[in-house]
């Protein structure tokens, strides 16, 4: 099996490391924006970067289209995202495109959803929050406790 890691720079990305032990038993790579951590991480893993929305309508749509072609080229089996805004376009590319789509909420969202996590959650096929007062939002989602 194939997988896409998909994440923001930081703790976004902190929390992805957290799978390792998951995500290493398959061949994998990431896709996230260009910033010093994620920079770091290219040095020892497959990355691929695009276009950071930042909620900008034209850089949405290059991420996007960025997406798109690398899930492409790549053919992953299934995508997994531990948030946020550059995540929401690269899910959708690969929803639209047959893809699994994990989407696990931000550990820094203990009561109230994310917006990429809102997004997500319309099209995701399991949505794990990590925090029970999240259950309320996301009926269809998973409790899956804290990823740390």
């Amino acid at each position: 099996m194939k997988v896409c890691l998909t994440c923001s720079a930081g703790g976004h990305l902190s929390e992805m490391l957290q799978l390792q032990s998951f995500f290493k038993q398959f061949d994998y790579f990431f896709v996230t924006f260009k910033r010093p951590d994620t920079d770091f991480l290219a040095k020892t893993e497959k990355v691929f970067f695009v276009e950071r929305p930042a909620r900008n309508p034209v850089k949405t749509i290059q991420c996007f289209w960025q997406a798109w072609k690398i899930i492409q080229r790549e053919k992953p089996d299934l995508i997994i995202s531990t948030g946020a805004d550059v995540t929401v376009p690269i899910c959708l590319a690969g929803k639209l495109l047959g893809k699994k789509i994990v989407f696990i909420e931000s550990f820094c969202r203990p009561t109230k959803p994310s917006v990429s996590g809102q997004l997500a959650y319309r099209f995701s096929d399991l949505f794990i929050y990590q925090w029970k007062p999240l259950e309320k939002f996301y009926s269809r989602g998973k409790f899956g406790g804290s990823i740390f």
